[in-house]
């Protein structure tokens, strides 16, 4: 047996591996930025529109070249009717992400620009990604309960049709705009586990749809987009528990997670979290369901410190935390909050992998090869003996 070796940097934390024009994050400082503009700014005054095409082209576009962007993001909501029907087909117990990631390949085979090689050709599948992920989404849901899709409406913007979609209702102008805030919070984030998936997969020259549906599958796990469902349901189970801090301080205590607190990257609060938490507090007011604010609150408040009288100052909330409430005061199945992160996150991927495909030259091979470290069975230069299976040790 050959002696184990240590790995450095397992599961590449705090490797470089390419260059990115597209977002910078400063984790010590809580800091988010898309292509040079902070993340409070685009909250605040942007359109999540407006931010995708600030993603994919690399600058925020004319009066003119919005209008045309929305124009072609719209006329592009019309799925093919067999994608309809393959949705029809399924268990209805089938998940949100797995039905999503299953519908991407779908959509790949109908799209004219699926082989071709340009810039402008993986612009047009981009858009056409942007659009049909939350008719897609809305689809499955009313299909799984027994209701038929609702066809999409050209007069409605991004996010107040995706809720049309869904709910059957015309939504207010508020929930609008707020789940147009949580999807421009939530498009990009430099090389998380998803976006360099789909890097890593576009890197072996694979169309945009193979890499986006890798991303996708990425994205499901409950150490990535998952999180915010697992929120939800911590949340809905200290419903009925008397004492909130009391529990919290015994899961941290055993050393047990707290999902939605903590980061990869940052070490202060989640910059995208601070907006989140306002709009909770928001939400809960105007819909009457402060109940959810207030629990989400206490159970942040507490856990910090407790965290914090531990030396652990660098874990806080992250966008996963306060996301899980404010989907849910809108109304949005709590299985399908990670579908709404692949919604908002699909801008990023479709902009990381052009920038994968069409940037300029960078110090690594186009193909993405990792080295990894051997530590199994060894039995010298030649390898182990082979021996029939008569003859074989029972282990």
């Amino acid at each position: 047996m050959k002696e184990s070796v240590s790995v450095k940097n397992i599961g590449l934390r705090g490797v470089t591996v390419a260059d990115t024009k597209i977002s910078f994050i400063d984790g010590l400082k809580g800091i988010l930025i898309y292509r040079g503009y902070r993340i409070e700014e685009l909250a605040e005054r942007s359109t999540f529109m407006e931010t995708s095409y600030l993603l994919l082209n690399g600058h925020l576009p004319s009066e003119r070249e919005l209008e045309d962007f929305d124009r072609q993001v719209r006329s592009a909501r019309n799925v093919p009717d067999y994608v309809y029907s393959c949705l029809k087909e399924l268990p209805k117990t089938a998940g949100p992400m797995d039905v999503l990631q299953a519908c991407v390949p779908l959509l790949a085979i109908e799209d004219p620009d699926l082989l071709g090689e340009t810039r402008e050709a993986n612009f047009r599948m981009a858009t056409r990604l942007i659009s049909r992920l939350p008719v897609v989404t809305a689809a499955w849901d009313r299909i799984r309960n027994d209701q038929e899709p609702i066809p999409p409406d050209p007069s409605l913007p991004h996010s107040a049709d995706f809720l049309w979609q869904l709910t059957g209702r015309k939504p207010d102008q508020e929930t609008v705009r707020d789940l147009d805030c949580c999807l421009i919070l939530h498009a990009d984030h430099t090389f998380n586990a998803s976006t360099f998936a789909c890097r890593e997969v576009c890197s072996t020259r694979a169309h945009m749809y193979a890499a986006v549906a890798a991303g996708i599958g990425a994205l499901s796990g409950s150490l990535h987009g998952g999180a915010n469902t697992r929120v939800m349901a911590m949340l809905m189970e200290l419903e009925s528990v008397k004492d909130i801090p009391e529990w919290v301080r015994n899961r941290v205590e055993s050393g047990h997670k707290i999902m939605g607190m903590g980061h990869a990257v940052y070490k202060t609060m989640d910059p995208r979290a601070k907006y989140l938490m306002d709009m909770a507090t928001r939400l809960g007011k105007s819909m009457g369901m402060e109940k959810w604010d207030h629990l989400s609150k206490l159970v942040e408040k507490t856990a910090v410190e407790e965290f914090d009288r531990r030396g652990k100052t660098e874990i806080r909330p992250n966008v996963d935390f306060f996301s899980a409430p404010v989907y849910h005061m809108m109304g949005i199945p709590a299985d399908l909050f990670t579908a709404i992160f692949a919604i908002s996150r699909i801008a990023g991927w479709c902009s990381h992998i052009i920038e994968e495909k069409f940037g300029e030259a960078q110090e690594k091979p186009m193909l993405y090869r990792p080295q990894a470290q051997y530590v199994g069975n060894y039995c010298g230069l030649m390898g182990c003996v082979y021996e029939p299976p008569d003859e074989r040790t029972v282990h």
